[in-house]
């Protein structure tokens, strides 16, 4: 992680979970993190933390709602003011809807459609325009996408359509790295498939189901953790200059979630 120390990373949907986590790894590691989401109070308390205060890099919150076009931009405007580059582009934030395909609204719809997958474009687009306009050509794009961007589940018959955001995401992540490649440069892209994290967002998610009971859904077998996540994205930044890691899924042993 030598190579990424005082660099910058942006890391969406910082405040919880595993944006969070990605945080606190990547300014351990020396990195200046920004992070953002609709409300920073939480991202500004994890720069306040004992482990970080010490840490040689630092946190910087910046509050964007991911939904609106014009927030992405201003932030980037705000990221190339305060840092004149950008390094390494998390695209993090997620959002899941118990929504069937026959019974969802559109509303639903839309908002998973607007944060899975136009605010990870939108966000991408600006980080590979500040890393050329900055000279940087070992830049890293990283989706944090799902297990579910892979394969449908039979076990959460609601999130088809959050599903077919996660495999959108996969033909994304596939189609930036061959225009890159195509136009000769060596920014990497790489994508991530967790299945079953433990936070707070699975459930929030399973909530929406009065069948569904979440904790005791997770007390059946050893879910996944942030740390696990957040130890995956560093194993992809320590990756040497010669080689690209692709896409990862990483699963818990004791349940497959398909």
């Amino acid at each position: 992680m030598e190579r990424w120390q005082g660099r910058v990373a942006l890391v969406t949907g910082a405040s919880m979970g595993i944006g969070a986590e990605v945080c606190r790894a990547l300014v351990q590691h020396g990195m200046v993190v920004v992070g953002c989401a609709r409300s920073v109070d939480k991202i500004k308390a994890i720069a306040e933390e004992d482990a970080l205060k010490t840490s040689p890099g630092r946190l910087i919150a910046i509050k964007c709602d991911l939904k609106e076009e014009s927030d992405i931009l201003s932030m980037f405007k705000e990221i190339r003011q305060r840092f004149g580059r950008i390094d390494v582009c998390i695209n993090n934030a997620g959002l899941g809807e118990n929504a069937p395909l026959l019974t969802g609204s559109a509303t639903e719809f839309r908002n998973m459609l607007d944060v899975n997958v136009m605010a990870l474009c939108i966000c991408t687009q600006q980080a590979v325009q500040l890393m050329r306009e900055s000279g940087i050509d070992d830049g890293q794009i990283i989706h944090i996408s799902s297990i579910l961007g892979h394969k449908l589940s039979t076990a959460v018959p609601g999130a088809h359509f959050y599903c077919g955001t996660k495999h959108m995401v996969q033909a994304l992540t596939e189609g930036l790295r061959r225009e890159l490649k195509a136009s000769g440069s060596r920014i990497k892209v790489a994508s991530i498939g967790p299945g079953v994290v433990e936070t707070e967002y699975l459930v929030n998610y399973w909530r929406k189901d009065p069948t569904i009971d979440p904790y005791s859904f997770l007390r059946t077998f050893d879910p996944l953790q942030s740390k696990d996540i957040a130890d995956t994205v560093l194993y992809i930044l320590r990756a040497p200059a010669h080689a690209e890691i692709h896409d990862i899924i990483i699963q818990p042993m004791e349940h497959s979630f398909l």
